[in-house]
């Protein structure tokens, strides 16, 4: 058994060692985690945290809150909030400028493995999906049975790089006729025939990828979260950042690159770009064979690391 509860039971924190040499953690420094969890990275962080240092954890799931109390101490304030409220909330807590920030983009594999909470492929439930299921947000079953026939064609294709997205987003939409599809029993039988034998598993997670993303509307919430960033890291601040998909991932990089996610640097007149970060890492650093080996989840992770000019 781990020395720590966060590590096994509840959400094995990812690339650890690299996060926290990321950050760059000076005892007395001001630190964000934008995604508590299970609070693996959050509880390393305080340890190398002096009385003067203090972290702050944002997550808006009432488990995560339960575990935060676990880690209760002078130097931790956990903030019960979508990351999207970031600038707002270190405001209130009169905590600007903040020396680094840490985003780890993955589900924890707490809610994965929480039936109820319709992440997962590997049981049955209830489609829901939501990260805040007190909220009023449209749940995974509310997508599936009220949105267009071309919205579902939409989202499975660039959420869930479904390959035959028409085609599902059809037979979903043929199925829904009957009856409404409410749980992920129903769900995998809906769309059991156009789900390529022998890869299950994978086409499963990609539309419950693309399922999870748009009811939590994920894109949007990281592009906020983002710009936000350039905003509360002081000069020479670090934003480390780890993506799970390569949606997530271009947009990290994009807005390193040029402080924005779209089109091109802007520059003056004197051709000098005006970009908030500097990528300290040129290619994403990705997990070793060993930490694969004992966390699966390692396997599609892509760590960037960039400092605030």
């Amino acid at each position: 058994m781990s020395h720590y509860p966060n590590d096994t039971d509840y959400h094995r924190p990812v690339m650890l060692q690299q996060c926290l040499e990321a950050l760059d953690l000076q005892p007395g420094g001001r630190y964000v985690d934008v995604t508590f969890g299970g609070g693996g990275h959050s509880a390393r962080i305080l340890e190398r945290l002096g009385p003067e240092g203090h972290l702050y954890s944002f997550d808006q799931d009432a488990d995560a809150e339960q575990e935060a109390a676990k880690l209760a101490r002078p130097q931790f304030t956990f903030i019960r909030s979508n990351f999207r409220q970031l600038h707002q909330e270190l405001l209130r807590h009169n905590a600007l400028p903040v020396d680094g920030l840490l985003a780890d983009l993955g589900v924890s594999s707490h809610q994965f493995d929480t039936p109820e909470r319709g992440f997962s492929t590997r049981f049955d439930g209830p489609l829901d999906m939501r990260m805040n299921p007190d909220g009023d947000d449209a749940s995974a079953a509310d997508i599936i049975n009220e949105y267009p026939e071309a919205e579902l064609h939409r989202i499975f294709g660039m959420y869930g790089e479904v390959t035959n997205a028409r085609t599902l987003a059809a037979t979903v939409a043929a199925a829904r006729r009957g009856q409404s599809i409410t749980t992920i029993a129903a769900l995998k039988k809906a769309i059991a025939p156009v789900t390529p034998r022998g890869k299950e598993n994978k086409y499963l997670a990609q539309v419950f990828q693309a399922l999870r993303i748009e009811a939590n509307d994920e894109m949007a919430a990281l592009r906020e979260m983002l710009e936000q960033t350039a905003q509360v890291l002081r000069p020479g601040g670090r934003l480390v950042v780890m993506s799970y998909h390569s949606l997530e991932d271009r947009l990290v990089k994009n807005f390193i690159a040029k402080g924005k996610f779209f089109g091109e640097v802007e520059k003056d007149l004197f051709g000098r770009t005006n970009v908030p970060f500097e990528a300290l890492t040129r290619k994403p650093v990705e997990a070793d064979a060993e930490e694969i080996a004992l966390n699966s989840r390692a396997r599609s992770v892509k760590l960037r690391v960039a400092i605030k000019n």
